[in-house]
């Protein structure tokens, strides 16, 4: 193999859970090119990534048949010997269809399987990770079945978080694109003060999460909290989550970065499950999710912006 092309153009832990099939490729095939397309918005996880050629990406808002037909012509004019389809939804499937790859392997779930070469199962909820599942698209060739994920922070992402570095600190991830993967407000109120009192604790969350980390800092009424939301890119959360001396998440992208960076990490699980597949891979990591017995849990595989039942016991009973 000279060319291989990945794709996952999904969410950010799903590009974060793609990175050990990159590994293992590089490692098989040492002199291969390996290029990668991910959503716009990503490509910053896989900077540093030693392992990748090209990082492309696929930017929707540009118009999604603008972008498909750009990316056609690009995967077309690099000639790839393998291209590996992560990503289970049609707009990647496309790509696929016309990319003119000499193999192309992917799940069986996306609707364009029929013009994979080779095609995969992919079952959620067997309890199966899905580094599993994904590096089992390339088991045929030596692969490892299953082996932790990988971020690699430059130096200047460590250099612009040595300011926030103390002998022991904690982080906290309190958001989640969707509500039912999000524990309650007064939950992670409740666990701040279990924590120690004289320890710094970091809110950590992109932009739009800035409303959240204040109104928990402000319920908590403690002056051991600060807010980086906004202030840290992905690789300087990773680099920071690094350092902790434990960070708290739902179930969403920060469990992945402390995956990445083996921290030591406690995920906690609302409406969604570990069966799933999407928990944490650090060598210290508690999983806390209710344990009443709910009928109603889970109730998706992503989650919804509301409890669907209207009272989000699910969230409401974790003793944290």
């Amino acid at each position: 193999m000279k060319k291989i092309l990945l794709i996952q153009t999904a969410f950010l832990g799903d590009v974060i859970l793609a990175t050990p099939v990159i590994e293992e490729l590089k490692r098989i095939f040492p002199s291969a090119s390996i290029d990668v397309i991910v959503k716009k918005g990503n490509e910053s996880l896989l900077s540093n990534n030693p392992y990748c050629h090209n990082v492309f990406t696929f930017n929707k808002k540009e118009g999604k048949v603008k972008e498909l037909i750009r990316l056609t012509r690009l995967i077309r004019s690099n000639q790839y010997d393998l291209a590996i389809n992560l990503h289970r939804f049609g707009s990647s499937g496309m790509l696929m269809l016309f990319s003119k790859a000499k193999l192309i392997y992917g799940f069986q779930k996306n609707p364009f399987s029929f013009a994979y070469t080779k095609k995969f199962e992919h079952q959620i909820g067997n309890g199966q990770h899905e580094v599993e599942r994904n590096l089992s698209i390339i088991k045929e060739f030596g692969a490892k079945e299953k082996c932790r994920p990988s971020l690699f922070p430059s130096q200047q992402h460590i250099e612009k978080i040595e300011q926030y570095i103390q002998e022991e600190f904690y982080c906290i991830a309190p958001a989640s694109v969707w509500f039912t993967k999000q524990l309650p407000k007064q939950k992670w109120v409740e666990k701040i003060k279990k924590l120690p009192a004289d320890k710094v604790i970091y809110l950590l969350g992109g932009k739009e999460d800035i409303a959240l980390c204040s109104e928990i800092i402000q319920y908590a009424n403690q002056t051991n909290l600060i807010s980086l939301a906004g202030e840290l890119n992905l690789l300087e959360s990773a680099a920071l989550i690094q350092k902790a001396s434990r960070t708290f998440v739902n179930d969403s992208g920060p469990l992945h970065l402390a995956s990445a960076m083996n921290a030591p990490v406690t995920a906690y699980f609302c409406s969604t499950t570990p069966k799933f597949g999407f928990g944490p891979l650090s060598d210290d990591s508690i999983i806390r999710e209710s344990t009443e017995v709910l009928s109603c849990k889970p109730c998706g595989l992503h989650g919804f912006k509301a409890c669907p039942k209207g009272h989000f016991n699910c969230g409401e009973t974790i003793e944290v």
